[in-house]
C-alpha cells in the first residue's frame, strides 16, 4: 500500500480529482489517498499569510500524520502520473529523510495563477513532489508547531536536514512542462504556474494531457440505444474521443 498525500485547494478542486484519476488509471498496486485539505488538519492552524495555495505548508506535515513512521509520498495538486507511481514508490532509499527532484532554474513568469507572486528561491519546487521517510530521526522534530512557527525559506529548502539526508531522483518525476517545455519522456507532469483549469494556462505546454484526462474524470458509462459509447466499449469509445 502507497500513501499518497495531494495538495488539494478549493479554489482549484477539480485539479485534485484529475491528479487522482491519473494515479488510479496508471498504478499496478493499492494507493491509499489522502486530501491534504486545511479544514480536514485538526490540530494544526495556518499562522503563515504567503504562499500561493492552501497547502504550500502543510505538505509538512507527513511526518506528523503518518505518526513518524513508514514512507509516504506529497504530490501538488496541479500534476498528472503519466506513469505507474509504484516505480516512483521504488525509488526509495531508508538512509535518506526526504527524496525528491534538485531543480535549479529560474522561473520565466513573475505571477502565477490567480495573480500569485511567483519568485525565485534556492530549491526551488524540491518540496512539490517528496518521498517522505517519515520515521527517520531527522524528522522527528518536524511538528505541527514547528511547521506553523517556521518560515517558507527554512521548510521548503529543507533546513533542518543535512544534504546528505536530501536523496535526489530523476526529474521526469517533477517535470514542469511550463517551464522547460514538452517531455515525451516525463513520468509526472507538473504546470507550476497554473494548472490548465485556469483560462490562461488552459493551453500550456503538454496541457492537452490534463485536459483529456479530465474528461477521462468525467467519464460514466451510459446505457443508452443509439450512440457512440454503448456497451463495454464505451470507456475505450471515450478515450478515444478524448483523444
Amino acid at each position: 500500500m502507497i500513501n499518497l498525500f495531494i495538495g488539494y485547494d478549493p479554489r482549484e478542486a477539480v485539479a485534485y480529482h484529475v491528479c487522482a484519476n491519473s494515479v488510479i488509471r496508471h498504478a499496478s498496486v493499492p494507493v491509499a489517498f489522502t486530501p491534504l485539505a486545511l479544514k480536514g488538519l485538526q490540530g494544526y492552524a495556518e499562522t503563515h499569510t504567503d504562499g500561493s495555495n492552501q497547502f504550500i505548508y502543510s505538505r509538512f506535515l507527513l511526518p506528523h500524520l503518518m505518526g513518524y513512521k513508514g514512507w509516504a509520498i506529497f504530490v501538488d495538486g496541479d500534476m498528472l502520473f503519466r506513469d505507474d507511481i509504484a516505480r516512483l514508490w521504488a525509488l526509495r532509499d531508508d538512509s535518506k529523510a526526504v527524496m525528491c527532484v534538485h531543480h535549479d532554474y529560474k522561473t520565466k513568469m513573475e505571477t502565477k495563477y490567480l495573480g500569485a507572486k511567483n519568485q525565485n528561491y534556492p530549491r526551488k519546487n524540491w518540496s512539490s513532489v517528496v518521498l517522505w521517510n517519515c520515521g527517520h530521526p531527522a524528522n522527528a522534530g518536524v511538528t505541527p508547531e514547528c511547521v506553523m512557527a517556521a518560515t517558507g525559506a527554512q521548510l521548503h529548502r529543507f533546513t533542518w536536514l543535512s544534504d546528505d539526508l536530501i536523496g535526489e531522483i530523476p526529474k521526469v518525476w517533477n517535470w514542469l512542462p511550463d517551464e522547460f517545455g514538452p517531455n515525451k519522456e516525463a513520468k509526472l507532469l507538473h504546470w507550476t504556474l497554473g494548472t490548465p483549469c485556469f483560462h490562461e494556462f488552459a493551453h500550456a505546454p503538454m496541457a492537452e494531457e490534463w485536459h483529456r484526462e479530465k474528461l477521462l474524470t468525467d467519464y460514466s458509462l451510459q446505457r443508452v440505444i443509439d450512440g457512440p459509447f454503448e456497451g463495454e466499449e464505451g470507456y475505450e469509445a471515450a478515450q478515444m474521443a478524448a483523444e
